[in-house]
């Protein structure tokens, strides 16, 4: 088995049995966004309490590649500070558009391929977007 087919099967397993999917009943920001080129959308929860993304979920519908990214990120931040997600969030995008990211990625190094395939980048970043407006935006309440 190569690389690439682990790759494959990381984007695969987190496309078919995501993580972290569903909505919470109390979140403290929320935030959903549609990609209107291709029509994947998403919606994040997120409950945070002191500083620390305590609980996280997502919900909407897409290709493979924008879901098995937003399971990667729910994965990758839960139980981390706000400013770590946001960093995570900020170096993942450098990664996906062909950029050296400054941290390591864990599972979502594994959208790195994205970077070849420009109209795919919306759809890999789509809910890092939505995490990164909830947060930055201090989004509260359900879109």
């Amino acid at each position: 088995m190569n690389l690439d087919d682990i790759y494959r099967e990381t984007i695969l397993d987190h496309n078919q049995m995501p993580r972290n999917k569903g909505t919470l009943a109390r979140p403290t920001h929320t935030f959903g966004l549609l990609n209107p080129t291709c029509g994947d959308r998403i919606r994040i929860d997120i409950s945070i309490e002191d500083g620390i993304i305590a609980d996280i979920r997502f919900d909407g519908q897409g290709c493979a590649i924008s879901m098995a990214s937003a399971s990667m990120m729910t994965e990758a931040i839960k139980g981390r500070p706000v400013e770590e997600a946001l960093d995570l969030t900020r170096n993942f995008k450098r990664l996906v558009l062909g950029q050296d990211p400054d941290r390591d990625l864990g599972e979502l190094a594994t959208l790195e391929g994205v970077a070849r395939f420009p109209s795919r980048v919306k759809c890999a970043t789509l809910a890092h977007n939505a995490l990164q407006e909830a947060l930055e935006g201090g989004r509260t309440g359900r879109e």
